[in-house]
Order: C-alpha cells, then structure tokens, then sequence
C-alpha cells in the first residue's frame, strides 16, 4: 500500500478512548508524553489530540491521518475522515467489529498483536501448573472442609494440543515447552512454528483431540472459529484432559462444557473468557465443580499495556512514513 499523499510536515494523530473499558486500555496525554520520549524524531512529526466517548471525534476526524482507538460510530467514515490512512486498534481481537464492512478502501486497519505475548506466557505457565495438579478440584475440597490427597505426577512429557498459534497461540506453546510438555498445533495452515513439536490443519483436530492432555483454544473469534470446541468434540477428550480457554467464549460450547465437568468427564477447566462480560452474578457456571474463571485478563500487561501498545504504534508510524507495510494489519476477508 503506498502513502504518496501523506504530508511531508504533521501528521494528525487522534487517541480515541472509552471510559467504560479498564484503565488499563487507556492512552493518556501522560501515556503518550512518555512513548514520544522514546520516539523523538517519530514524535516531531505529530500533532496529537485525545478524545472520550467519542466528545469530539468528528471535529478530529475532519484533520486526522492516524486514529488510534476504533470509533464507536464508524457510519459514513470516508466522508467523515478524508485524510484517514490508517486505524490502530488497541485490542488484538476484532470479533465485536465484524464484519468489516464499514471500514473504507484506502484505509488500513492494524491490530495489538504481539503486545499480549509475554503476559500471557506467564498465565499459560500457570494454568498448565494449576489444571495438572488438579488444583480446582483441591481447592473445592478446601472450601468443603474435606482433606483428600489428590496426587499428580510430573507435568513432563504431557501433551498440548494448542488451536491457533499467534500471538497468545505461541505464548501458550512457549509455556508449555518450558514446562517440558510435547506441544502439537494446530492452525489454518501447517506452517511450522518453532514452539511446537508438530503443525496441523484444523481438518486434524478431531483426530488430535484424544491425544491431549490438555487444549487450549488461543484462536481469533470468526464464523469459522464459532463454536468450535463443541459438545461432540469435547466428547474427544480424555477424562483426565484439561481445557483453557484464552480466545473468545463463542469458540467453544460453555454448556457442555459444565455439562462435562459436572459429570467428571473433564479434569478440569480454565477460563479467561465468558459470554456476556461481565459474567453476570446468576450465570451457572460459578459454580461449576472444577472450573477456575478469570476475569479475561491472562494477557493484559498491567503498568505497561499502553507504552507496549505505543511502541507498536511507533513501529508502524516509521513504517508509513516509508512505504512499508503495516505490521498486524488486518486481513478483510478474514477479520485478523
């Protein structure tokens, strides 16, 4: 994609922010002051402006080059935006703006891949420990009052089967290798990925699925992704297997899901996501035996979430002044 009209001079960057999502996800004036640090000569370039919910986003749209942060109202973007070349989205997962039918020719759509990575490395390292040692079953029994030696064996030699292996895909194969487990994936692709043991389609995943001892579903929410742990698949799995899930709620069948671990079909489980979020108080499956939720935040870098999302917006800014492609743009067709 070339860039020939862009100004030699400024260039009009807007952060668009929600007041309604976690702090964590907000670019600040501080925020940025401390990135531009970093990237004086990039920084020179810009003129910034901030907006919330949206206060003064038409007035900004009018000027801008760059917005980071997707609008809430995208109607009639290119009219709205004639100078508009390019939208950074500060989330890695672009399920609740498909399909991306409102986003115009001309304009390139970049995603937060890449900035989750490390964070989530950590996470997967935890959850593998905890669902291996049976953890949620000994913590129910702790809650009960019941002393039951739960034993489990070495974690070593154990099998991964990891569904999509990008960002956080590769950070859960990491973990598990440095865990000493046997890492398959599996992908739209065979390509080869240098934490995994062995690459495969998802025409494989039935035939893997009896192999794991523990899945994890790390793939973008699309219409070919939803519900794809079904029930009959999570009919695959061995009854000792644990299942995480730090993609999108839809990609598997939550119902039976606790249908299995209610019946012991399932060692246990680990959710990072839910269905609507906030999982509302009277949602069944707090109480699900063996189940651990956490608040969908396994990847999320508390302190550094918006320098790391800065950089990469830095990255791509040197990257538009030359030419280049965009890292993480977003494919049309495929919504990541």
């Amino acid at each position: 994609m070339k860039h020939h009209s862009l100004p030699r001079a400024s260039l009009h960057l807007h952060f668009e922010n929600l007041r309604r999502r976690a702090t964590i996800y907000h670019i600040t004036p501080e925020d940025y002051a401390r990135a531009a640090r970093r990237h004086q000569r990039l920084a020179a370039r810009l003129e910034v402006t901030f907006g919330w919910d949206g206060d003064n986003l038409d007035a900004a749209l009018r000027t801008a080059h760059i917005v980071v942060g997707v609008p809430e109202n995208r109607a009639r973007l290119r009219v709205r935006a004639p100078q508009l070349k390019w939208i950074h989205s500060t989330l890695a997962g672009l399920d609740r703006m498909l399909p991306l039918d409102w986003l115009p020719r001309g304009i390139a759509l970049t995603n937060n891949r890449g900035v989750h990575g490390h964070k989530a490395e950590q996470y997967m390292r935890m959850a593998y420990t905890l669902l291996h040692t049976r953890m949620p079953e000994i913590l129910r029994n702790q809650r009960a009052h019941v002393w039951d030696p739960v034993f489990s064996p070495t974690i070593a030699g154990r099998c991964a089967l990891i569904v999509g292996l990008g960002d956080l895909g590769a950070a859960a194969a990491r973990a598990a290798r440095q865990l000493g487990l046997t890492v398959i994936g599996v992908r739209r692709t065979a390509k080869a990925c240098r934490h995994a043991d062995r690459v495969h389609t998802f025409r494989a995943l039935d035939r893997l699925l009896p192999q794991a001892d523990f899945v994890v579903l790390a793939v973008p929410l699309t219409p070919g992704t939803r519900n794809l742990l079904s029930r009959e698949r999570l009919n695959l799995l061995k009854p000792d297997c644990g299942v995480i899930n730090i993609a999108r709620a839809p990609v598997m069948d939550y119902a039976a899901l606790a249908d299995k671990l209610r019946s012991g079909g399932l060692a246990g489980a680990m959710v990072d996501v839910a269905e609507p979020e906030p999982l509302p108080p009277e949602s069944t499956l707090w109480d699900v035996p063996n189940l651990i939720i956490t608040p969908h935040i396994s990847c999320d870098d508390f302190g550094n979430y918006a320098q790391l999302t800065l950089d990469l917006v830095f990255e791509n800014l040197a990257r538009l002044l030359q030419n280049k492609p965009l890292r993480n743009r977003v494919s049309r067709t495929r919504g990541y």
